[in-house]
């Protein structure tokens, strides 16, 4: 219960722990920025690590002088395309057979995964990149559904760049504005309620058409 806590408390303050660590590291905090976004979204066990919020921290900072924003966004852009596509390979080699050792997990659920992601595979991954977790899973359940791996590459660069672009310019333009900066942790909490947005349209969408046929 105390991570949880603590957890939430990093990701609500982000912008206060990302200054302590600014002035403890230096430019050592390009490479652990780096590590962060490539853990969150390369490794299933790592759903809990910030993401969006952390993107829009680090672009108020750079707009700061802080932080140097082209090289900002090279790095999380490589990060988050990089760590899909080793949580990819890890569902492709190995997250079946895990799967199928848990007695909780029909070989249904497997092959509904594989046709899921051979109909909707393209819009799945890209919209993931902006809904916490899901996006930490969407790659490995990608991988265990054997969604082509260059369908999924473009997918994974396209919706890569445009999350950390989307993140990262909204902190550099606008995280500095003074309203934001008094309410920094009601801001995120709307960022990651408004991540889910897509997500539910999408399957909104997709629900409606399927009852109406």
């Amino acid at each position: 219960m105390g991570f949880i806590i603590k957890l939430i408390d990093v990701v609500l303050h982000i912008d206060k722990y990302l200054g302590m660590l600014l002035s403890l590291f230096g430019n050592w905090m390009y490479l652990i920025l780096f590590l962060v976004v490539f853990a969150e979204t390369g490794f299933v066990f790592t759903p809990f690590l910030p993401g969006d919020s952390l993107l829009f921290a680090v672009g108020a900072f750079a707009a700061q002088g802080y932080l140097n924003l082209l090289l900002i966004l090279v790095i999380f852009t490589i990060a988050a395309i990089s760590g899909d596509s080793i949580n990819y390979w890890i569902g492709s080699h190995v997250g079946e057979m895990l799967l199928t050792r848990n007695r909780f997990i029909k070989k249904e659920y497997l092959e509904k995964t594989k046709a899921f992601y051979k109909k909707y595979g393209e819009k799945t991954i890209i919209l993931a990149r902006f809904v916490p977790i899901v996006r930490t899973f969407a790659p490995f359940v990608a991988g265990i559904g054997k969604m082509r791996y260059l369908l999924f590459l473009l997918c994974n660069i396209v919706g890569g760049i445009l999350w950390v672009s989307f993140f990262v310019l909204g902190g550099y333009f606008f995280g500095n504005l003074p309203f934001v900066q008094k309410h920094f942790g009601l801001f995120i909490i709307g960022i990651i309620i408004a991540s889910f947005v897509p997500a539910i349209l999408e399957f909104a969408r997709h629900h409606y058409a399927k009852n109406k046929s």
